[in-house]
């Protein structure tokens, strides 16, 4: 039988790794390289997205085009919750 001291030994380690896995999935958002060589992210809806590197760098110097877009076009846009 377990003495009080290692069950809250234990609770606390539990808690532990309860609490890293949390942290861990929080991120929610994955890198990997899909079978076509493409990037694909995941994390971000039901599906990857996937582009090749070409198509990642054009978006990402988009990047400041893509934020005054959505800035100016903010109440059109739904917001996932």
């Amino acid at each position: 039988m377990s003495t009080e001291e290692e069950l809250k030994a234990e609770l606390a380690k539990l808690k532990a790794e309860n609490e890293a896995l949390k942290a861990r999935t929080s991120k929610g958002i994955s890198l990997k390289v899909s079978e076509k060589g493409g990037v694909s992210v995941y994390g971000m809806g039901r599906f990857p997205v996937t582009l090749y590197k070409e198509q990642w760098l054009k978006l990402i110097e988009m990047g400041e085009d893509i934020k005054r877009f959505i800035a100016e076009n903010n109440d059109k846009l739904k917001a996932k919750e």
